[in-house]
C-alpha cells in the first residue's frame, strides 16, 4: 500500500515539476537578446535599406515607437509575463498550437511530428544496443575480472570514453564514407534515407535505412558504452562479495546457480536507473552527432530552434522532454520494485 502511495504523490509532483520548469525556461528566453521582437525589426530595416538608394543611413534604419509597438503586439510581448505564460501553457497548448517563427504556415507540433520517426528509429535502436551490448560485456568482465579479457577490454572501454562522440563519428565518416579520397566508400555520408527512397522495396528501404542509420548509432552507443559497462561490472563483482552468496556456496548451491540465480537480479538494480529513459528515446540523440551527420531529428530541430530563436519549436520541445523525463523516472522507481520486490519507498 505504501508503494501505491508513493507512485501516487510522484505522478501528482509530476505537474507542479513541469510548471516551475517551463515557468523558468520561458522566463529566461524573454529576456535572451537576439528575440523575435529584435528580428523583425532588423529585417524591417534591412528591408528598408535595400529600397532606398542614396538615402540617409539615420532614414534607412529608423524605427518609430509605434512600429515597435506594433511589432511587440504581433509576438505578443505586450502582454504582462503571466499572461504570455498561461497563453503559452492553455491557450496554445504548450506551444504546440504556436506558429513557428523561422517556418511560417508551420505550427511547433507539425514540425515535431515530422522530426518524431527519425528520432524514435534512432533512439529506440541506439538505447537497445547499449543495454545489449554493454550488460553482457559487464557480466563478463566481471567474472574474468584483472585476467587478460577484462584488462584489454577496459583498455578499448576508456579509450572509447575518452573520445567525444562527435569526434568519433567525424573520424568514421573520414574513413567510412568517402570523405577522403582512397578510403572506404561503404555508407552514406549524411541524411537519413536516400533521395530515391520511396522507389525502393521494403528490403531496401530497410537496408537503405541501416546505412544511413549505422554510423550515428555507433557514435550513440560509445557515449554510453563505457559508463554501462563498468556499471554492470563493478555491480555485480559487489554482490559476489556479499554474505548471501557465500552462503548459497557454503550449502552446496553451484557458483552458476549463485551468480545466475541470484547475483545478477540484484546487481541489476543500479542499471534499473536508465531504463526511464525509454520515454524519452525519440528525443536521445545527440545534436552534435545528429549534426555531423546531417540527420533531420529531434536534437537538431532543437538547435536550429535555439540558434534561431525559434522559441515557439523549443518551448514545444522542452515541454514534451520535461513530461517524458519526468515520467521516466517513476518508471525506474517501478523498475526498481521489479528486479528487487525487497525494495520499499517508506520515508524515515
Amino acid at each position: 500500500m505504501e508503494r501505491i502511495d508513493y507512485f501516487i504523490r510522484r505522478f501528482l509532483l509530476v505537474i507542479p515539476t513541469f510548471i516551475g520548469i517551463t515557468l523558468l525556461c520561458f522566463g529566461i528566453i524573454q529576456f535572451v537578446p537576439g528575440g523575435p521582437v529584435e528580428q523583425a525589426i532588423m529585417q524591417m530595416r534591412g528591408g528598408i535599406g535595400a529600397s532606398e538608394s542614396g538615402g540617409s543611413a539615420g532614414a534607412a534604419t529608423s524605427i518609430s515607437a509605434d512600429q515597435r509597438k506594433a511589432i511587440e503586439a504581433h509576438f505578443g510581448f505586450d502582454q504582462p509575463f503571466h499572461k504570455r505564460y498561461w497563453k503559452w501553457l492553455v491557450t496554445d497548448r504548450m506551444g504546440m498550437k504556436m506558429e513557428s517563427y523561422r517556418f511560417p504556415n508551420k505550427t511547433s507540433w507539425q514540425l515535431i511530428r515530422e522530426r518524431f520517426k527519425v528520432s524514435l528509429v534512432f533512439g529506440i535502436t541506439g538505447f537497445i544496443l547499449s543495454y545489449l551490448v554493454c550488460i553482457p560485456l559487464g557480466i563478463f568482465k566481471a567474472l574474468h575480472h584483472d585476467r587478460s579479457f577484462d584488462i584489454v577490454s577496459s583498455i578499448v572501454v576508456f579509450v572509447g570514453y575518452a573520445i567525444p562522440p562527435f569526434a568519433f563519428g567525424m573520424v568514421l565518416k573520414m574513413l567510412f564514407a568517402g570523405t577522403v579520397d582512397g578510403l572506404w566508400d561503404i555508407f552514406p555520408i549524411s541524411g537519413f534515407h536516400s533521395d530515391l527512397f520511396d522507389q525502393l522495396t521494403y528490403w531496401g528501404k530497410t537496408k537503405d535505412i541501416f546505412q544511413h542509420m549505422f554510423l550515428p548509432i555507433l557514435c550513440y552507443v560509445i557515449g554510453n558504452f563505457a559508463v554501462l559497462t563498468l556499471l554492470m561490472k563493478n555491480s555485480l563483482i559487489e554482490q559476489i562479495g556479499k554474505d548471501y552468496i557465500r552462503t548459497v556456496l557454503a550449502k552446496g548451491g553451484s557458483f552458476s546457480r549463485a551468480i545466475w540465480g541470484h547475483a545478477l537480479r540484484n546487481s541489476l538494480v543500479p542499471i534499473a536507473t536508465g531504463f526511464g529513459s525509454i520515454l524519452t528515446v525519440m528525443f536521445a540523440g545527440s545534436v552534435i552527432i545528429e549534426q555531423v551527420f546531417e540527420i533531420p531529428g529531434m536534437g537538431r530541430l532543437s538547435l536550429e530552434a535555439i540558434v534561431g530563436r525559434d522559441y515557439p519549436v523549443f518551448m514545444g520541445i522542452l515541454s514534451i522532454t520535461a513530461i517524458l523525463g519526468l515520467v521516466g523516472n517513476i518508471l525506474s522507481d517501478f523498475c526498481y520494485v521489479l528486479i528487487d520486490p525487497r525494495i520499499n519507498f517508506q520515508e524515515n
